[in-house]
């Protein structure tokens, strides 16, 4: 349960980032946000997106911040800033070498996906016919990710392997942006098996506000999206679940060819139906950038959440979590 001073986090943006995004951060109030530094990239090339994110703390220290622990969200919010989190769509960068996973995290690093789409050596994604699974590798990872406090994320991995991981985990797991497959069926949306299991794991769940995950896609209205919250914690708890809104702010077209297909396929595949996915979807009327989290907050208070209950889906659930999930497990 959320006791702290009220905060805004959002777990999931990959933004074709600039000044005018972090003047927009400023704007709606937002503390913190997870970022995506990976999706098919490698450890060097990785390791130059950190870089990237290193200057722009230093050219613009007066918005952001470098985010490694939950209390950094609360000093962001003192400053006026926002901390920025790092994290992976995929286990690409530790390659085929465990030891990464300590690397990465002294390196910032606070969040990983086990898959994305696609089989990976650690795990299922959901765009396989067939999920075998949490591999052999997978299970030393999930251990070593366990060890050092780099959250798990099981947002674009099949249903038999994001179940495993539940399991195998002694530290609860995130699905840091997804909905109920029940409210909108797709496949990178959770069936209720799994976010039941999630929810009982102590585990969280980030609500997604990417169109491809809505029901009406870019015509879903507030009043639809803040409905299925209220269900999904009638369901599985208010405690468990916050904003994983998958921004993907003023990208080019020709990104959504590398988020899916990166450097794996000469061919388009996108998984599902291609005619879906010509480009990004058009925005959602209500929600366009950092700024629109107030029509959020409005939205989840018309449905009958009251102030405390806001507070937590908006970014108290999150901060609590990071403050289990971001270190070092303790020693027995």
């Amino acid at each position: 349960m959320y006791r702290s001073e009220p905060v805004t986090i959002d777990c999931l943006q990959y933004c074709n980032w600039s000044s005018s995004i972090y003047d927009q951060m400023a704007a709606g109030s937002v503390d913190a946000v997870h970022v995506t530094i990976c999706y098919h990239e490698n450890f060097v090339d990785t390791v130059k997106n950190i870089e990237d994110w290193n200057r722009r703390f230093q050219r613009y220290p007066e918005r952001l911040m470098l985010g490694r622990t939950a209390e950094d969200i609360l000093s962001a919010k003192a400053k006026g800033k926002t901390a920025i989190f790092f994290g992976f769509q995929n286990c690409t960068p530790i390659e085929d070498d465990i030891h990464r996973i300590e690397i990465f995290h002294q390196l910032g690093v606070r969040i990983m996906q086990l898959s994305y789409n696609n089989q990976s050596l650690l795990a299922t994604g959901c765009y396989e016919q067939d999920d075998g699974g949490i591999t052999r590798m997978g299970r030393q990872v999930i251990q070593e990710m366990n060890r050092v406090g780099l959250l798990i994320d099981m947002s674009h991995s099949a249903e038999r392997s994001t179940l495993e991981a539940i399991e195998h985990s002694t530290r609860p797991i995130s699905i840091t942006h997804a909905n109920p497959f029940s409210w909108h069926p797709t496949l990178r949306n959770k069936s209720d098996t799994v976010l039941r299991a999630l929810a009982e794991s102590g585990g969280m769940l980030g609500l997604s506000l990417y169109p491809h995950h809505l029901k009406n896609g870019s015509n879903c209205l507030v009043e639809e999206f803040c409905q299925m919250v209220a269900i999904t914690a009638d369901n599985f708890g208010v405690d468990h679940i916050g904003i994983g809104s998958d921004l993907c702010q003023d990208q080019p077209d020709h990104v959504v060819d590398w988020m899916r297909n990166g450097r794996w396929t000469r061919d388009k595949d996108f998984g599902e139906d291609p005619s879906s996915y010509a480009g990004f979807p058009d925005d959602l009327t209500w929600f366009k950038d950092n700024r629109d989290f107030g029509s959020l907050r409005k939205g989840l208070n018309a449905v009958g959440f009251d102030a405390a209950e806001i507070n937590q889906i908006m970014g108290g659930n999150w901060l609590e979590f990071f403050r289990q999930s971001f270190g070092p497990r303790p020693s027995s």
